[in-house]
Formats: structure tokens, sequence, C-alpha cells
């Protein structure tokens, strides 16, 4: 009977404990829920990613899953309750969506995730099934007024200063916004390549500052939304693809019946209004580039602008191992970044050290500025030397003609510096001399007896250590030279090798702009870390980046969909930042921030192990 009871209460605890750790285990749940799977292709409909159980505020790093197939009219938008219980804390968060579907069929919501006391949560992929609609909902679903009616009154309008330039030679692309509507905060969908150019961002524009111009004979509200400086690096006819938005129009639905309720709220008073997507695109832009003529002089290098160069020294009468600095300066208009300075012939005698580049760039409708270049160099003998003139030559786009630009010579009055200590030789006078009357002096005349030591004499286990190890450090810097030299003779491969800590340096300043609460700066350094390492992982020269090029070599090579759609998304939202209002965009910087970091990581670590 005793065993019997005993049984049972060995039981009982034991249903307890279970009971206990089923509960724990269930406290917290990350649910995905949508309001209905079946929709029109005209319908909106609503998803939601409900995090319950625990203190929300633990919460962190929510990652939807790709919405791909679909439209984001809004979010992500948050929810939150809290309740305290016999102290103990508890409450659920909602991430919602609205979207609209963008083709018919079936398609799959992936997971989404969420950080939660140290632990990653997942939701449950979903299917939402996508039939066709009619013209009347489509209709509908714009407010009541048809696509091409929108389009009519919201457009995007690309204008470049000229059509036909000369190869690297300034054009400047602007991008304005036309609209009959009132909208809301536009947001990026796909930025235009540039393939064939090398692009600068003038400005960048802060805000939207709308104002009364007039299109084809008609009037509209128009503002600039993007201004781009371009370069052309190849001849031939070359193409700016369109700048695409996703533009939130306001628009006042149009009467539906002909009864005076509907009659008296459809007037211009009482007017009801909804939101609605138009998708804009700007116009493709085709430009002729022609070649640069022919019978350039020898120092031509390919800058082409209004370019000033000049050169100094900081000293001209030094001693030997003194240091001077040789200073070379091209200021003016043009683009500065490209421009290629002489290389300094140095007289014999002179040592020269890798040069430091400073370049101070003015993004205004016209690019200038000034780039300097200071060698160090170093005299090892003395006498009088001559640094021999330099010839600086550009293509000047205002006269079309050749210009060469020669600095004056520099004469250096090189003094020997103060000599090194020297062993002088030491001569001895006859005087000091004794002949000596035997062959050997002995050291010890006297009697002594000699003793064969008993300790056996071995060589020493550091004495193989100190002939070992040389070798093997010849050997590992042996190798260590040849890795950098293969480096060194493979541009690509080492911009491969050193594309993450090049970012690393990057994100830091974004993090100081960031830490400064100086946000427009933030976004500007972000998006140059983001473009910067793509540009040096995947082997894409600047002149010729685009992210949809960056994008198709990831897909190529096979980085995860996801992780491509976080980095598009991060992209759109830097682009977006530089004209959207300051409040908006500096709520979720620091969000933007880790986001960023971590998606570099984990494509630096996907790109790494498909090596």
């Amino acid at each position: 009977m005793q065993k019997n009871e005993l049984r049972k209460i060995y039981l009982l605890i034991i249903v307890f404990l279970w009971a206990i750790f089923i509960r724990s285990a269930s406290a917290q749940q990350f649910n995905a829920t949508v309001d209905k799977t079946s929709v029109g292709q005209y319908d909106r409909f609503q998803i939601y990613f409900t995090f319950e159980g625990g203190d929300i505020n633990g919460i962190s790093n929510f990652h939807p899953p790709a919405l791909t197939g679909f439209k984001i009219l809004s979010g992500p938008n948050q929810s939150s309750s809290m309740q305290i219980i016999n102290g103990k804390v508890s409450g659920s968060i909602t991430f919602s969506y609205i979207l609209q579907p963008g083709n018919i069929g079936e398609f799959t919501i992936q997971s989404g995730s969420i950080d939660y006391g140290g632990k990653t949560y997942r939701t449950q992929p979903f299917n939402i099934k996508v039939e066709k609609g009619t013209p009347q909902q489509q209709k509908e679903s714009t407010g009541g007024y048809s696509q091409e009616e929108l389009e009519k009154n919201v457009f995007i309008v690309a204008e470049a200063n000229k059509t036909r330039a000369l190869l690297g030679e300034q054009i400047t692309v602007t991008y304005k916004l036309y609209t009959k509507l009132n909208i809301s905060s536009p947001q990026i969908t796909k930025l235009p390549s540039y393939e064939g150019f090398w692009a600068e961002e003038v400005g960048p524009l802060q805000n939207i500052n709308f104002e009364i111009g007039m299109y084809k004979g008609e009037r509209y509200r128009v503002a600039k939304i993007k201004q781009v400086a371009l370069f052309p690096s190849k001849t031939g006819t070359l193409s700016v693809t369109p700048f695409e938005l996703n533009v939130p129009v306001i628009v006042k639905k149009k009467k539906t019946g002909n009864d005076v309720f509907d009659e008296f709220f459809n007037d211009s008073f009482f007017g009801r209004t909804e939101t609605v997507e138009l998708k804009t695109r700007s116009n493709t832009i085709k430009v002729e580039i022609d070649p640069l003529p022919q019978n350039a002089p020898a120092s031509f290098t390919g800058s082409v602008g209004d370019l000033s160069f000049k050169a100094e020294v900081d000293k001209k009468d030094v001693v030997t191992n003194e240091s001077i600095t040789l200073r070379l300066t091209v200021s003016g208009n043009g683009n500065i970044k490209l421009v290629k300075v002489p290389d300094p012939q140095l007289p014999p005698g002179f040592e020269k050290y890798e040069p430091k580049n400073v370049e101070n760039i003015n993004r205004s409708s016209i690019i200038s500025g000034q780039k300097i270049i200071d060698y160090l160099i170093v005299p090892r003998t003395a006498g009088e030397k001559e640094i021999p003139p330099m010839e600086f030559t550009y293509f000047n786009s205002s006269s079309r003609k050749y210009v060469t630009l020669k600095s004056q010579p520099f004469k250096i009055n090189v003094r020997q510096g103060v000599a090194g200590s020297e062993t002088a030789s030491q001569g001895f006078s006859q005087s000091d001399v004794k002949l000596l009357s035997e062959d050997i002096r002995f050291i010890k005349t006297s009697n002594f007896n000699l003793e064969p030591r008993q300790e056996i004499t071995l060589i020493k286990p550091w004495f193989w250590f100190s002939l070992i190890v040389p070798f093997f450090s010849l050997a590992g810097a042996v190798v260590f030279k040849r890795r950098q030299d293969k480096l060194s003779g493979n541009v690509q491969l080492m911009r491969y090798q050193k594309a993450e800590k090049a970012a690393r340096k990057r994100l830091k300043l974004s993090k100081e702009a960031l830490d400064k609460n100086n946000i427009t700066n933030f976004y500007a350094e972000l998006s140059l870390a983001l473009f910067g390492y793509l540009e040096d992982k995947l082997g894409i020269q600047k002149a010729e980046f685009t992210l949809e090029g960056a994008v198709e070599k990831l897909i190529r090579k096979n980085v995860a969909e996801d992780l491509i759609a976080q980095l598009k998304r991060i992209a759109g939202k830097c682009e977006y930042a530089r004209f959207a209002p300051q409040g908006e965009i500096s709520a979720e910087a620091a969000d933007l921030y880790n986001e960023a970091v971590k998606v570099i990581v984990e494509v630096d670590s996907s790109l790494e192990r498909r090596r």
C-alpha cells in the first residue's frame, strides 16, 4: 500500500514538473496571421506578425520576410499591449503590413524572425492565392480613378542638360516630380543605373520643395527630387535607366450614386479621401558620347574640365637624410576623383615614399574641388640637385582644346650631414715594440697539475631551437611575400580580401555621425559603406556600379533571397533619406545601422562559404 502511494506521489511530481516545463516552453510565441488567404488581383489585405508572452521590452531585431510579389501600401505598423499580474509582466507586440498583389497566382509568405531573451523565434510560412480581378475592381481600388488618370496627374521627368558630350565631360541629369494631386512621402523602388558613366551625387537634396511650373503647356506643382553629375567613361550611345518611385497619392473618392446623402458628402468640403499607391517611373535618357580629339600630348592622362596645376616644395636648403615635402595640387571644375597627377622624376640620390592623397570635392551643379598629393622625399647624397619640371595636360571642355601646364624646376642644395662614428686605424711606433728572445711567451711558468673535467659538454636545446626558428621564420616570410605579391598584382583579389575591413571603416564613420545625431551624414556614410563593400567584394568598378548589377551577381553566387531583399531595402532607405523629412528618417536610423552591419556580415559569410 505504501509503495502504491509512493508511486502516485512520484507520478504527481512528474506531471507537475512536466506541466511547468510545457507552460514555460510555450510562454513565448511568434505567429504570422492574415485577414484572408484568397484575395483578388486589386484587393488590399493585411498581414500580422505577433509576439506574445514575457516582457516585450526585451524584443529586438524584427525581420519580416521578403514580400516578393506584393506592393507594400503601409507598414510596418506597430501596436503593443502589456499587463502585470501578481508582479509578472506579460504582453504582446504586433507588426502589421497592408499589401496589394502585383500578379496572379499562388504565393508563399516565408518566415519572419524576432529576437527575445537570446533566442530567435520564427513564424511558419503560409500561402496566399491571388485571383484575377475585373477592370471595375481596379478602378475602385484607385478611388474611382483609372490608372491612366493617375499617371497623367503624377509623374517623373528626367532631364539632361545636354544630349551630346565628349568623353569625360560632365552631364547633369535632374529628376523632377510633377503632380496635380496631393501626395505624401514617396518611396524609392528602383534607382537608375549609370552604366558607362562615373556618377557623382549633386546635393544631396534634403527636402522636397514644390513650386509652380509648366509642362507641355499645363500647370503643375513640380519638385526637384534628385540630381546627379555623370562623367562618360566610354564612347557611343549611352543610356540612363528610369528612376522609379512608389508615390502615395491622396485622392477624393468619386460619386458612386445619385442620392442626396452621397452628393452631400462628395462636395468640395465634405469630400472623402483615400490614399492610393502609384508606381511612377521616369523616362530613359540617351546620350551620344564622342571621343576626344586626336593627337593628344604625351602628358595627357584623360583629365577633362577647367583645371589648374601647381607644384611646390617646403624647403630648398637641407642636409642629407632631411625630409622634403613635394606637394602637387590640381584644382578646378571636372571629375577631380579621376584626375591623374604626373609622377615626379627625382635626381639620383633622392628617395621617394608613397604619396598621401587628399580630395576636397564640391558637389554643386558643377562638380569642382581640388586634389592634393604630398610626396615625402629624402636626399641621401650631398650636392646641388634639381627636381625637373612636371607637365600636366588636360582637355578644356569649354575651349575644346588640350591645355598643358608646366611647373617650375626646383633647385635643392643638399649639404652633408653629421658623419657617423668611424673606427680609425691604430699605428705603433718602433719604441712600442719589444723584441722577444723567445718564440713563445708562456701564460704560466710555475708548476701545476692538469686534471680532466668530469662534466661532459652537451649541446643545449636552445642551440637547436636557435637553428630551426630562423628557418621557419624565413619560410613564413617567403610565403607572406608571395601572397602580398599576388595580391599586389591582382587588384581585384586584393579588393576582395579587404572588402570587409574597408566596410568596417566606413561603418565606423556612419556610427560616429549617428552618435552626433547628424542624420544626413549618417545615411550618406551608410550608403557609401554598403555600396563600397559590394564594389570591392564583387569586383565592380565604381564607375560601372549599379545596385541591379550587384544584385544579379549576388543571385549568381547563390546568396539567399531574403539577404538580397534586406540589402535592397537598406539601399532604398538610404537613398530615400536624402530628401525625406528629418523627423521621419531619424527614428529608425539606429535600427537601420544594426541591420546594415548584420547584412554585410551575413553576405560576406555567404560569399566566403561559396568560394
